[in-house]
């Protein structure tokens, strides 16, 4: 299970080099993530089993990480009545655009690799 851990935290540790590096703006845990994703790719195999149970067990406890957050926004209430407006406009369009990108994607993907009828 620590071999688990420490390929989780490596890759995160070069997402963040190559942030640095780069001066890439994006964090560097998404960076570390498609290292891992194109390397668990590359191999073509089953994910160890070392790193699926520490995934699962991570999973597992994904509720908790939201506590942070909502702490944040308990924290910052005043802000949001001040701005729920604007707020509110941005979490409909962005969950729009989200969709649609989605949907565009998804059906080139199908178009493409043929994974559907066109």
């Amino acid at each position: 299970m620590l071999l688990g851990v420490v390929v989780l935290l490596g890759c995160q540790l070069l997402g963040e080099l190559m942030v640095v590096a780069l001066g890439l703006p994006v964090p560097g845990p998404v960076i570390g993530m498609l290292l891992l994703a194109t390397v668990l790719l590359i191999i073509k195999r089953k994910v160890p089993d070392a790193l699926r149970r520490v995934s699962e067990n991570l999973l597992g406890h994904l509720a908790l990480l939201f506590v942070p957050a909502g702490v944040g926004l308990m924290s910052h209430f005043h802000l949001l009545q001040r701005e729920w407006l604007i707020l509110l406009v941005t979490l409909v369009v962005s969950t729009a655009v989200t969709l649609a990108v989605t949907a565009w994607v998804l059906g080139w993907l199908m178009r493409n690799l043929g994974g559907g009828e066109s």
